[in-house]
């Protein structure tokens, strides 16, 4: 239970944050619908009865006053047809404004930079995320908090008109209303929590694999694997249909609960009054009152039926989402460095998350300001952990870190089915006509994008679709100049471009960093040749730094690949 409590907590706060009159506005409505039903019920019994039986005699019709009753039946009747209406517009409101805030900082949180490396290998996973776990917390206060507490209002207020009719009467109708009422609902919660959780996992596993089955389908073909996931994908959908089908059972069994309690509620009620009024202890009209009452008052527990069946997806779905809204909303800049540095390391150890073998190790490292440095290692050696140490996407464990503001050019061209303006201004929202051009000139693309019918408002598709790679890297290099840090760092500029692209790319790159510091982690000798300094790093330490004109410095040089 204190689990529960726990992921559901952040969930809460920003609901109440979020739009807490809104969604308090919305209970009492509610509340209010039920209790105008309840009263609107009970007076049109007792009207209808007291009417007949005032036809009876010349003397009671005379007298019978018909006019207060039907005028509190009418009010009622709009005060709960406003209610209902105002309800449905302020919960849904409210509910749909939480859910979009919920959105925005979810995503916020997977753009962390630890998440964002865990969810690029899943990209299934951040859509189930921010769609169906947070489709499923619109259960918590529509079908869970709010027809919980209406009914349970009811059931006291119900237990109060019937406790003037006689006090043990009152009371135990209340009791046994409220504890069959829950009691069911929360017996059906905890058997339909397994097979909710098993159904939410059955879709998620279905939507990533039709993602893998469309996206990566060229690959499935030619490695024979077609079939192969089709099948895992028709095995998904068998075991989410499964999942579904317990539901139902479920489902149904409530529904058989809520009937026989129901009968046996009003059966008790109907002997109850019939009593009351056989020893006069109350009139018929009132007997009528009373019994429509406690038909009224059983309706509000029905409302929780499907909340029970979708307790299990809300609290996983809770579950899943609670800890990214828990973190904190942006990280802790770096320190500054001493004046005239870019950066400076003293004995930094560094782990990636959920990792137990450090990344980095022990690292003693510093940059001038200006001064070009060459990370260069093996695969995996920790040259791309060192760029993300730099910029400020993996903590340091142990040691000191203090850095200028950097911008981080992966290895990996990240491009977006947008406009080419629309993916430059990612790097800088603010820039002008002129900046943009300026950037393209420099990364040498403008003459590109000129010859092309919309310029500048040319589509890419998915990727970046529609240019090739060296004109792709060209864009990325464009958003970098872009950026106005005073360090850049650079994982494999040129991988992938061909000889004469990469040179190209690196002349112009190594003009635009004047007066700028530069850290390049390659394993390419034409990158590595523009730096003034080679740090070689083995197994996460750094194991020879050296300086131009030295001769390990050549023989640095020796060891990367040929252009």
């Amino acid at each position: 239970m204190s689990t529960f409590v726990a992921d559901l907590k952040p969930i809460l706060r920003l609901f109440l944050a979020e739009r807490r009159r809104a969604l308090m506005f919305g209970a009492v409505l509610s509340a209010a619908t039920v209790t105008a039903g309840i009263a609107l019920l009970g007076l049109s019994g007792w009207f209808i009865t007291a009417t007949a039986l005032a036809g009876l005699s010349a003397s009671a019709a005379m007298t019978f006053d018909v006019f207060a009753p039907a005028a509190g039946i009418r009010l009622l009747a709009i005060v709960r047809t406003a209610a209902r209406y105002g309800e449905r517009l302020a919960t849904h409101d409210a509910t749909l404004g939480v859910l979009a805030a919920l959105r925005e900082r979810l995503f916020r949180g997977f753009a962390e930079p630890g998440a964002a490396r865990v969810l690029l290998h899943r990209p299934a996973r951040l859509l189930f995320r921010l769609t169906a776990d947070i489709d499923a917390l619109d259960s918590l206060y529509l079908r869970i908090l709010v027809p919980a507490v209406v009914a349970v209002g009811a059931a006291l207020a119900a237990s109060g008109v019937l406790g003037l009719m006689h006090p043990v009467f009152g009371l135990c109708f209340g009791l046994f209303l409220a504890g069959a009422g829950l009691g069911l609902p929360w017996i059906a919660g905890r058997a339909a929590r397994k097979h909710a959780r098993r159904r939410a996992h059955g879709i998620e596993a279905l939507r990533s694999r039709t993602i893998d089955l469309v996206a990566g389908q060229t690959d499935l073909l030619m490695a024979g694997r077609l079939d192969g996931q089709t099948s895992a994908i028709m095995a998904a959908d068998g075991y989410a249909a499964r999942a579904d089908d317990r539901l139902n059972r479920v489902e149904t069994r409530l529904i058989f609960g809520f009937g026989l309690v129901s009968t046996v509620l009003l059966t008790a009620s109907l002997l109850a009054v019939a009593a009351l009024a056989e020893t006069k202890a109350i009139a018929a009209p009132v007997a009528a009152l009373g019994l429509l009452v406690a038909f009224a008052a059983v309706e509000p527990f029905a409302a929780l039926r499907r909340g029970a069946l979708e307790i299990g997806r809300t609290l996983l779905a809770a579950k899943r989402i609670s800890p990214r809204l828990a973190v904190a909303t942006a990280a802790e800049s770096l320190a500054p460095p001493m004046p005239g540095y870019a950066f400076s390391l003293a004995g930094v150890t560094a782990f990636h998350e959920r990792s137990v073998v450090p990344a980095l190790q022990h690292i003693d490292l510093v940059l001038k300001q200006g001064e070009r440095l060459a990370i260069i290692g093996t695969s995996g050696a920790g040259k791309s952990s060192l760029l993300a140490l730099l910029s400020g996407e993996l903590p340091a464990a142990s040691g000191s870190v203090a850095a200028a503001a950097a911008t981080l050019l992966t290895q990996r061209t990240e491009l977006f089915e947008d406009s080419l303006r629309g993916n430059l201004l990612l790097s800088n929202p603010d820039a002008s006509e002129a900046h943009l051009h300026d950037a393209l000139a420099a990364a040498g693309l403008l003459a590109d994008v000129d010859a092309m019918p919309q310029g500048l408002e040319t589509p890419l598709g998915e990727g970046g679709l529609g240019l090739s790679g060296g004109q792709s890297r060209r864009l990325a290099l464009a958003r970098l100049f872009l950026r106005n840090t005073p360090l850049w760092l650079l994982d494999e500029p040129t991988e992938g471009l061909d000889g004469a692209t990469a040179r190209d790319v690196l002349q112009r790159l190594s003009a635009m960093a004047a007066g700028r510091s530069l850290v390049i982690a390659t394993h390419i000798r034409r990158e590595a040749v523009i730096a003034d300094r080679i740090a070689v790093i083995e197994g996460g330490r750094i194991s020879e730094v050296s300086r131009r004109g030295e001769a390990a410095f050549e023989k640095a040089l020796d060891r990367l690949r040929p252009d």
